[in-house]
């Protein structure tokens, strides 16, 4: 897996943390957001750098999960 990738899925994994601690009903946005990013990332090729779609999705899914802290 590259290197890259890999901090991308640990970033989904901290997101992944707080969706569960608050809840998918509390943001319905924040996690429609994450399930678009964990569908492109099983899309995803792991041996290369992360695709500017999939980046796009994970700073989405990042700023939804922002507003939950």
């Amino acid at each position: 897996m590259n290197d890259q990738f890999k901090a991308l899925k640990e970033r989904m994994r901290r997101l992944d943390a707080l969706l569960e601690r608050r809840g998918a009903t509390e943001d319905v946005a924040f996690a429609q957001a994450l399930s678009s990013l964990h569908r492109a990332a099983r899309r995803g090729d792991r041996t290369r750098e992360p695709s500017a779609e999939l980046q796009g999705l994970l700073e989405r899914a990042e700023a939804f999960g922002r507003r939950l802290e």
